[in-house]
């Protein structure tokens, strides 16, 4: 078992132990969804209030609007959220690369055959090198979709991983 797995189960049986939370509702109790970025270092619960049943959170790298859309209809079709807040943090790995320095890497380290299937699916990584700016396309493209109803409210955010303030862009 690596270190990683003895502490998911050990975690787990502390946390188990003393967890009463099993009844809450499937839905978010406050109809409202985080989309964040993967990066380690936000703590989602912490720094944006959010209780255990409260919300929805959707993380991917960049706190990509299009790479999360599927969850977002799902939450918000499905499950009743009617609000958005996309944050994107400062340091964000997505603003130091482009899509050619990702398909290059991959390449590099897994092969041709890797580099092949990259291109048959024509993958986009996502980079920005704005971050301003890509809050606020992204919050843009969600407003544009017609996959998310105008009655959703949706406000775009940067977490600044230096301090831990948020603050809001759009």
């Amino acid at each position: 078992m690596t270190y990683v797995q003895k502490n998911i189960e050990t975690a787990s049986d502390k946390y188990s132990a003393g967890f009463t939370k099993g009844s809450l509702a499937l839905p978010p109790a406050k109809k409202y969804l985080i989309l964040t970025c993967m990066d380690a270092r936000i703590d989602p619960a912490a720094a944006f209030g959010i209780e255990l049943g409260d919300a929805h959170v959707i993380r991917n790298a960049g706190a990509s609007a299009v790479d999360g859309l599927r969850s977002i209809v799902i939450s918000e079709q499905l499950l009743g959220t009617t609000e958005i807040a996309v944050i994107k943090h400062t340091g964000c790995g997505m603003l130091t690369f482009t899509n050619d320095d990702a398909y290059n890497i991959v390449a590099k380290n897994l092969g041709p055959e890797a580099e092949a299937e990259l291109k048959s699916r024509n993958l986009n990584f996502l980079p920005f090198p704005d971050l301003e700016k890509a809050v606020k396309e992204d919050v843009e493209f969600l407003r544009s979709t017609k996959l998310v109803p105008d009655t959703v409210a949706i406000s775009g955010w940067v977490y600044e991983v230096e301090t831990g303030k948020t603050r809001r862009v759009v």
